[in-house]
């Protein structure tokens, strides 16, 4: 699919055209400049053309080894990936020195280039935009990102510059092949939707670093700095034949320690990647493992339903490998009890160790997640265990079980039927979900069970006294 990489200053707006053109508001979006750091990518419709555009960190000058550069050499990555440019400098602001240096960055990737002169509404506005020609790129696109103005011309401009072949018309996308992300080997696309896996954990536990070793390249912004990711960024690849997109999200911190406007939106972001993924990969610093910022997001993700495994990344720094493993593998048991059987894969970012070990549990957890259960089998075992163990009295009333059956899976989710289900003790229930877990296989999945009892007939009526 055709490529455009949006590249300028910090807060000249680019996030805001990024939401505008692909219609969601995907990247995050502030005053504070500088808000952006990777590269996002997301799909854009304008007009009758539909193309890939690419979100990038504002340019700042910097040397490379510093937070700007390393911002940087991602927005000249994202140059070089893409097949045009839209350069976007702030027309209220009007020109500055910056962005005629980094002018001449983008001049020399010799690509097509259009030069959009954003926040141009009112007479300010439409004055600086005029400033844009002196770069050389031909006449400026005066638009509003924010209040939706000028895209008229901006399809004008896209629909002039680049060739009619590469962009799809009518929103009929090009047809290209996806790239192994290990070998570079051009694969076929799998049938379906891509598996959705989220990355989550406290701020510094690794995540970009895993997932740019998982990629086989330097696709997201790392560093020792704590908190460098703010958007979720969705990757997509092909691990062993299998579509796949990974979600890096933001580090995530206790409630109370967040405190700026920013944080708070990076936070909500990685939170609505837990909601939509289908397994989610609680990355744990092994130095420092289950404290209490992470129990929470296991529950979370417990609460949300999905599958859940926990990744112990930074594991080349374990001395004692073998005896600690096990120590963390009863430590995950006691103190995540809902998710009994939980898989706990070493792994580290760093050197690449455990990488096939953790996609490998990915895709055991991703199956476990949609496991279903015959109602023949259930009610064998259901007649079984209840003979074993029956549910109390209560009341002098005997609670009874008629049968249960499995509504639906992506989490399990399992109805008993019978009798006083309304006074089945919480332990009770406890019981039965530990051994549907242990007899069919759901370690470390969510199991939900409601109750539904038959309405009794006689219910609200007065009876008749002889």
């Amino acid at each position: 699919m055709f490529t455009v990489a949006i590249i300028g200053r910090p807060n000249a707006g680019k996030s805001t055209l990024f939401n505008r053109l692909a219609g969601k508001k995907l990247a995050l979006v502030n005053t504070e400049p500088g808000v952006t750091r990777d590269r996002r990518e997301g799909e854009a419709k304008l007009g009758g053309l539909v193309f890939k555009i690419i979100d990038t960190a504002g340019l700042e000058e910097g040397d490379s080894a510093s937070l700007p550069g390393r911002m940087r050499a991602q927005t000249e990555a994202a140059i070089a990936a893409a097949d045009a440019v839209f350069f976007v400098f702030d027309s209220r602001a009007g020109l500055t020195p910056a962005d005629r240096f980094f002018a001449n960055l983008v001049r020399r990737a010799d690509k097509p280039v259009i030069l959009i002169a954003n926040k141009a509404e009112g007479r300010k506005g439409t004055a600086g935009a005029l400033e844009g020609f002196e770069l050389g790129f031909g006449e400026p696109v005066a638009l509003s990102a924010e209040h939706g103005e000028g895209f008229g011309e901006l399809f004008l401009a896209l629909r002039d510059s680049v060739s009619q072949a590469a962009v799809s018309l009518n929103g009929q996308a090009e047809t290209v092949a996806a790239q192994d992300s290990e070998g570079g080997e051009s694969v076929a696309a799998a049938a379906g939707e891509p598996l959705k896996v989220a990355i989550i954990g406290r701020p510094n536990a690794g995540k970009s670093t895993l997932l740019n070793r998982i990629l086989g390249q330097e696709r997201l912004l790392t560093g020792p700095e704590p908190g460098l990711t703010r958007d979720t960024i969705g990757v997509a690849f092909a691990w062993r034949g299998r579509n796949v997109k990974m979600f890096d999200t933001a580090g995530l911190r206790k409630r109370a320690r967040i405190e700026d406007d920013l944080e708070k939106l990076a936070a909500a972001d990685a939170l609505r990647a837990v909601k939509f993924a289908e397994v989610v990969v609680l990355l744990l610093d092994s130095t420092s493992p289950f404290e209490k910022q992470d129990l929470a997001l296991a529950d979370l993700a417990a609460r949300e339903g999905r599958a859940l495994l926990l990744g112990l990344n930074k594991w080349d720094l374990i001395e004692t490998n073998s005896s600690k493993l096990s120590e963390l593998r009863e430590d995950a048991a006691l103190l995540l009890p809902q998710l009994r059987g939980i898989s706990v894969v070493p792994v580290s970012g760093r050197t690449g160790e455990g990488i096939g070990r953790l996609m490998d549990a990915i895709y055991a957890a991703y199956e476990v997640w949609n496991k279903r259960i015959s109602t023949a089998r259930l009610n064998r075992w259901l007649e079984e265990t209840i003979a074993q163990m029956p549910p109390p009295a209560v009341a002098g009333r005997r609670i009874k079980i008629r049968y249960m059956t499995q509504l639906r899976a992506r989490p399990p989710y399992f109805i008993l039927f019978g009798n006083q289900l309304d006074a089945l003790p919480v332990s009770y229930e406890r019981f039965l979900v530990n051994g549907l877990r242990q007899s069919f296989g759901f370690p470390g999945v969510p199991i939900r069970i409601s109750k539904k009892m038959a309405a009794n007939p006689y219910a609200g009526k007065k009876t008749r006294r002889t």
